[in-house]
């Protein structure tokens, strides 16, 4: 299951070196399911085959506004009708001209010209058109007309020069696409705090004490949250998953760290969902130094506690959810959790579970609340879970 399944979706690409980076988004988008039709332009032939969008999407391509074997030739605006939300990947300079100032000359122009869904453009082209003044002005139109425009990056262009005019990469568009299509949704207007990873307690500059936590859940929630439509504040200990668009995320390292932020983050928060796996101990002090090795064959540190974050954030209109990760009494260490962190609902698992828990792409929990039977979740993606979890916190507004 994914947020972007079955959507309709129109591609136009553009005559620009980077077309090439469309064949990858119009793969992305096929894999997950979209339906995903695409509008070359002239000049974009030049450069790629329609064979090639044919026969990643599987379906027919367009090219010419007055095709008499296409479905446009009967209505040429029945992509505009249909687009769920039409994305121009890569955009040169020149199509962002015509878009800004009306024009409808070709396909693609009438397609984005008669369209009522939300348009995407990713602007490719030399960093000295990108930034003359022209170019910046039709920007500044599309976007005042409610248009999303995905970078560009700085990086090396066609031209040899490094500079800023680079089409942004697919994932930046899928994210895009994911944070717009889901703006409307049942958490529209939420602010949501979700934690992620596993904190690491510093002994000395190179070594800490930490967990196997990837992290992977908490991005999961963060992403289903964003997809329906919540405000979402990423707070995370990990550094080896990539941000998500549209998600402020904050990075920290320790417990305290994360803890200040949390205390920060929660004031105008709505929900925290505490899916990070924080150290319960801490080293009662930091070495300067890098702790060399001698002839003891022991070594003793001394760990202080760390502060309980769900237990100290004590807002009441906050709906507070927790993890709990055991291998053994499940039910019995979670439920005990609940009551003493005063947590609306937990979610438990079982980390001894296959395929389930630390650094996998799913998990199998239990929902635990103060008022009704626990709720046992079969194995599904991180992704599901999450979702899960939303349902509950939403029947708790």
């Amino acid at each position: 299951m994914n947020f972007l399944e079955g959507k309709f979706i129109t591609l136009g690409v553009t005559g620009s070196i980077a077309s090439y980076k469309s064949i990858d988004l119009a793969s992305k988008l096929t894999q997950l399911n979209c339906k995903v039709d695409v509008i070359m332009t002239e000049s974009a032939t030049r450069f790629l085959t329609p064979l090639t969008f044919n026969s990643i999407t599987h379906r027919p391509v367009s090219i010419d506004l007055f095709e008499s074997n296409s479905e446009l030739s009967m209505d040429h605006v029945v992509l505009a009708k249909r687009s769920e939300i039409i994305i121009v990947y890569p955009a040169t300079a020149n199509i962002i001209a015509k878009i800004a100032h009306g024009f409808s000359d070709d396909l693609l122009t009438a397609t984005v010209l008669a369209t009522e869904a939300p348009i995407v453009i990713a602007p490719a082209m030399d960093a000295n058109m990108y930034e003359n003044s022209a170019t910046q002005e039709n920007i500044n139109i599309l976007k005042n007309r409610g248009i999303t425009i995905v970078g560009p990056e700085t990086g090396r262009l066609a031209s040899g020069l490094v500079g800023l005019g680079r089409v942004v990469d697919s994932e930046k568009i899928l994210g895009n696409l994911n944070l717009i299509l889901g703006q409307n949704g049942d958490l529209k207007g939420k602010k949501i705090i979700v934690t992620a990873g596993g904190t690491k307690e510093e002994i000395d500059p190179v070594r800490f004490i930490s967990n196997r936590s990837s992290g992977k859940m908490g991005y999961a929630i963060s992403q289903a949250a964003i997809n329906r439509g919540a405000e979402v504040t990423l707070i995370t200990a990990s550094n080896l998953l990539k941000d998500i668009v549209g998600v402020k995320t904050i990075h920290v390292s320790n417990t305290n760290e994360m803890f200040d932020a949390v205390k920060k983050e929660s004031i105008y928060s709505d929900i925290l969902i505490m899916a990070a796996a924080v150290s319960d101990w801490t080293p009662a002090s930091y070495i300067e130094s890098k702790i060399k090795k001698t002839k003891k064959n022991t070594w003793q540190i001394d760990l202080i506690k760390t502060p309980d974050i769900l237990k100290s954030i004590k807002k009441k209109e906050l709906i507070k959810i927790g993890f709990s990760a055991e291998t053994d009494d499940l039910i019995v260490n979670a439920t005990k959790k609940l009551k003493e962190k005063e947590l609306d609902f937990i979610v438990a698992n079982d980390i001894t579970e296959e395929n389930s828990g630390f650094s996998s792409d799913d998990n199998k929990v239990i929902l635990i609340d103060h008022h009704s039977s626990p709720e046992e979740l079969p194995l599904m993606s991180k992704y599901e879970v999450g979702n899960k979890i939303l349902d509950k916190a939403v029947s708790l507004l």
